[in-house]
């Protein structure tokens, strides 16, 4: 005889508190990309696990849950990281010329080095199996599964007091011989993680005068491609 399959438990869905909801969108709006600002301040393990929560509590298709994390400490690691990005980093300053080549190379990016814990965020795409769920018509989503765990984690960060980089000049090859990622992994996010004693109060390529934020009524489009609202 078959067994029968549990019937999902489910709750209310109440809406938060207003202390709740102002609490998880000042997560957002001050959720900063933070590249020099770590301080040296070890990371306990039980923040780290909470953050790695937080990542894996990420909706994911199929329920695929695609995601690895590697942490790395040793700083002799982070250090030849670091020498994979400077390098990648110096042929991306020559991809821009005058004025805004100059602006690019004013941006201090230490935070592999700086920050106490560097982490991986992978991607399995053979997890699963060869058909997943809500992955038939568009192969991608594993790696868009992927990346809300990164931003999941992102916004844990920000309400416990720590700064998360986003590391993503380096070529793939080098950082898959440097921590033993295999050709079949992805590599979704390279980041910076520790604690900050301040943050800019906006991003900070605005603060600096690389690009603003768009409008967003610019951005909102009504029923089709490139109709707005009147």
């Amino acid at each position: 005889m078959l067994n029968k399959p549990m019937r999902p438990a489910l709750a209310p869905a109440c809406s938060f508190s207003d202390e709740e909801r102002e609490a998880v969108y000042r997560a957002i709006n001050e959720r900063r990309d933070v590249r020099d600002q770590f301080l040296p301040t070890p990371l306990p393990d039980d923040v780290l696990m909470r953050l790695l929560q937080a990542a894996h509590q990420a909706p994911s298709v199929g329920f695929m849950q695609p995601w690895n994390f590697i942490v790395v400490r040793d700083a002799n690691k982070r250090e030849q990281a670091w020498k994979a990005f400077s390098k990648a980093n110096d042929e991306a300053a020559n991809m821009f010329e005058g004025e805004r080549k100059a602006t690019y190379q004013t941006l201090k990016l230490e935070g592999i080095r700086k920050a106490p814990v560097n982490l991986i965020v992978t991607c399995d795409r053979s997890r699963g199996g060869k058909v997943v769920l809500g992955r038939t018509h568009n192969k991608q989503m594993d790696l868009y599964s992927t990346v809300c765990a990164v931003q999941n984690l992102w916004l844990a960060a920000r309400a416990e007091g720590i700064g998360v980089g986003w590391v993503s000049i380096f070529k793939d090859d080098d950082m898959r011989a440097l921590f033993n990622i295999p050709d079949e992994i992805e590599i979704i996010a390279y980041l910076c993680i520790g604690y900050v004693d301040e943050l800019y109060t906006q991003p900070e390529l605005a603060a600096k005068g690389w690009r603003q934020r768009l409008e967003l009524k610019d951005l909102i489009f009504e029923e089709e491609w490139n109709r707005q609202s009147n």
